[in-house]
């Protein structure tokens, strides 16, 4: 299926990741069942069965299937994302794996080790919204604040992006509103090779947006695409 779906020309930036229970995002086992007992309404007897088989996926294809995926993406130029890392071996791996960007690593010591290694430390925007992570694992805040977090993503709620770099700017650490404007627009294009976009400069593509300030929450005035105003 991925070796289909990576001819697409659209396909820029790939994320390799293993959510079966016990490990990286779903370390507290708690957190995998209440998630997946209320996305998919199992019982206690099915989601044990269902937790049980996704543990048996991992042993039998995921190192494997990661390798190949990573192998294709080498050989096609394409960036490459590291998902929920949370121990110093897993950021090891990712770095062997020439990854440009360390998406959602779930522990400080991941984000600290990736960021050293020079992997860009990605974090979801609600996370920084809602005042943390809804697994249970560390806040993109808490990050910031150590000055590790690079990147911003829209992680399921567009909108989330200007607000958390609004609330970025002012939760009182190192990111003034350029810095973390940059977190949600060049700092992301440049993690996955998108050249022509992420800042305002001649040649650019002109995508640009203006927002102010009301009473604590952004609001979008006029958006350009390609310098042609749209809203």
């Amino acid at each position: 299926m991925f070796r289909d779906l990576v001819e697409h020309p659209l396909v820029q930036l790939v994320s390799v990741m293993d959510h079966s229970p016990g490990q990286r995002q779903f370390a507290q086992t708690e957190k995998y069942r209440e998630y997946y007992m209320g996305k998919y309404h199992l019982n206690a007897a099915e989601m044990d069965a269902f937790s049980g088989q996704q543990v048996a996926n991992s042993c039998q294809y995921s190192d494997r299937q990661r390798r190949a995926i990573v192998e294709i993406c080498q050989a096609r130029g394409l960036a490459l994302a590291s998902h929920d890392d949370a121990t110093l071996p897993h950021v090891e791996e990712s770095a062997g794996f020439g990854m440009a960007i360390a998406e959602f690593p779930t522990t400080f010591e991941a984000a600290q080790a990736s960021h050293a290694r020079g992997l860009k430390v990605l974090m979801g925007a609600p996370n920084i919204v809602r005042g943390g992570s809804h697994s249970g694992n560390i806040a993109a805040a808490d990050l910031a604040r150590h000055g590790v977090l690079d990147i911003l993503s829209s992680d399921y709620y567009p909108a989330s992006l200007l607000q958390a770099a609004f609330m970025l700017s002012a939760l009182g650490n190192d990111y003034d509103l350029p810095k973390a404007i940059a977190a949600v627009s060049l700092a992301p294009a440049q993690a996955a090779g998108l050249d022509d976009r992420g800042e305002i400069r001649p040649g650019l593509r002109a995508d640009l947006l203006q927002a102010s300030d009301r009473h604590g929450q952004p609001v979008v005035r006029q958006v350009w695409r390609q310098g042609r105003r749209v809203f």
